[in-house]
């Protein structure tokens, strides 16, 4: 039957020859192309081919042609036609793959040597010549490197970056006080008897009473006041003032309720700016209030 359709293009291909310059008393010749075995050529020696095998005229396995007697330069003429050829693996040289060899994001950490990076390339406590910073911008990033692990590039592969991380929200304080006894229309500052903690020791329990924190920015405060009579006050407000009042505050204003309670940011200048809670009520008498809460932390510059 006719074949059907275009007819396939043909082609033919020769063995490839190999001929040898024969070495006296040299028995092994290389090829220029490896084999599995010696039936993958056929060794012709004086134009008569040669018997393959071990125990007979040769062997032949990789590039190595073993003969089992050696020739006679001048004499003697050798050739081989190459029936077949090992399929092999072959190294690429070194310094010869670049980045245009390698694909994006090819190369993982489990292929990068553990000593490839030194502790002191990622340790910042060992470099020298660095400056700390002492504040960090909103768009910075920052290497987070776990010191537990063995290895510099360990630690760099359980890295993780983050950003906009600042500074820890200190100092803070956390202060209350017990029933005081607070004139009609008149702004009292308010006694502290118990703190719940002060990270830097910036408020002068038993003595001003007030936060005076050691580090600039801006602070965010809260003052909650109460009547523990749960009397309704008729007006009144829990006003936060910084440096006695000529330095500005905020009040909180409430109105026929036993608490009021203030929220707001306030700026210090980090050494002299201090800050302290006050009450006012016009109930028409002498109230009793106490301080369930005066608190303020760090927040930033």
């Amino acid at each position: 039957m006719a074949y059907l359709g275009n007819v396939p293009a043909r082609s033919f291909i020769s063995f490839e020859r190999q001929v040898f310059t024969i070495v006296n008393s040299q028995t092994a010749y290389t090829l220029s192309h490896s084999v599995t075995n010696e039936n993958d050529i056929r060794l012709v020696v004086n134009n008569v081919v040669q018997e393959p095998g071990s125990g007979k005229a040769y062997t032949a396995s990789g590039t190595t042609l073993t003969l089992s007697a050696a020739l006679v330069n001048g004499t003697d003429e050798m050739y081989c036609v190459f029936l077949g050829r090992a399929v092999g693996t072959v190294n690429a040289p070194a310094g010869s793959v670049g980045t245009a060899q390698l694909a994006a994001d090819a190369v993982t950490n489990a292929k990068i040597a553990d000593d490839a990076i030194s502790d002191e390339q990622l340790d910042p406590t060992v470099i020298t010549g660095q400056t700390a910073e002492t504040s960090i911008a909103t768009d910075d990033l920052i290497l987070l490197s776990d010191t537990s692990a063995s290895g510099a590039l360990k630690k760099m592969t359980r890295a993780n970056f983050v950003s906009g991380v600042g500074e820890t929200n200190t100092p803070m304080f956390f202060v209350s006080g017990g029933n005081q006894t607070i004139s009609h229309n008149t702004n009292t500052k308010m006694t502290i008897s118990s703190e719940a903690f002060d990270t830097d020791n910036c408020f002068d329990l038993g003595g001003n009473n007030r936060f005076t924190p050691n580090k600039e920015g801006k602070y965010f405060f809260t003052l909650s006041l109460f009547s523990p009579s749960l009397d309704d006050i008729d007006y009144w407000t829990a006003n936060i003032k910084k440096n006695g009042g000529s330095g500005g505050g905020f009040s909180g204003v409430q109105r026929n309720y036993n608490n009021v309670c203030y929220n707001g940011i306030l700026t210090a200048n980090g050494s002299s700016d201090y800050f302290e809670a006050y009450c006012e009520q016009e109930s028409g008498s002498n109230r009793t209030i106490a301080v369930s809460e005066f608190s303020a932390f760090y927040i930033g510059n």
